[in-house]
């Protein structure tokens, strides 16, 4: 029986870990073909050879998502490969926290170049083949961090409002091609850069624990729980979905405080 995904084409970044590994290797059991970008590229090579041994149909490609030029090479030489794109998952990013005031000229572009702006390049590098196909998706991965604040996370949240605003404007802007545009916002995800930002701590274990303690359900999710959503608003199961944000953080940010 064909899986969920079994008309997609998908490009995935920051696909050699984390949430963008678990969504190819979702992606890959639904039936999808990939593309798969990162800009590490002995972590990508090892992902796509894992994912290529479990069958999958894929095309792995080391670009930073900054290089507008890169991607959209990427995207154009995929197509003998694997078929045309019709659907993209911006997930790349990286985590800048700082005081406000503190925060360097330098610190500040790269959020935004990485957060915002290589997003939008993979989105300019898809939406011209999904507009002439008739339609697609893209989903941005965004974060909670795109309607809260946590104090000293500075600049980071801003980008992902931003994110969640460009993914509203494109939605809308595009709908009537047939193009859905969506974001998903995960909480607390036990990814390696969790694991490091405990580790930064005097007593990782400590630390741990009172990340666990925030959540109403004690716990927080794994990539593989994020990568179902993601399956689902990528699918054909949605497709009314559009210009909008799912969350998934397991009810921590509708709490307002602990009893």
């Amino acid at each position: 029986m064909a899986g969920r995904l079994a008309a997609k084409r998908i490009m995935i970044t920051g696909a050699a870990q984390g949430i963008g590994l678990a969504i190819a290797e979702a992606c890959h059991r639904e039936g999808a073909r990939l593309l798969l970008l990162d800009r590490d590229d002995a972590l990508l090579d090892e992902a796509a050879s894992r994912l290529r041994v479990a069958g999958a149909t894929l095309v792995h490609t080391t670009a930073d998502i900054t290089d507008a030029e890169a991607v959209a090479d990427a995207v154009s030489n995929t197509s003998a490969a694997i078929g045309p794109i019709n659907a993209l998952v911006n997930n790349a990013g990286i985590n800048v926290f700082a005081e406000p005031l503190a925060t360097t000229d330098a610190e500040w572009e790269r959020c935004f170049d990485v957060n915002l702006k290589g997003a939008w390049n993979c989105c300019r590098a898809v939406l011209p083949g999904l507009i002439a196909a008739g339609g697609g998706a893209i989903l941005n991965i965004a974060s909670t961090h795109a309607f809260t604040i946590i104090p000293h996370t500075f600049p980071y949240p801003i980008a992902k409002h931003a994110l969640l605003g460009m993914t509203k404007a494109l939605g809308l802007e595009y709908a009537a091609k047939g193009v859905r545009v969506n974001a998903l916002a995960p909480g607390y995800v036990a990814t390696q850069k969790v694991v490091d930002y405990w580790n930064s701590f005097p007593d990782p274990k400590a630390a741990k624990a009172a990340t666990l303690a925030l959540h109403p359900g004690g716990r927080i999710a794994t990539p593989e729980e994020i990568a179902l959503a993601a399956v689902f608003m990528i699918s054909d199961e949605c497709p009314f979905m559009n210009a909008t944000c799912l969350t998934v953080d397991g009810g921590l940010s509708v709490q307002q405080h602990q009893v």
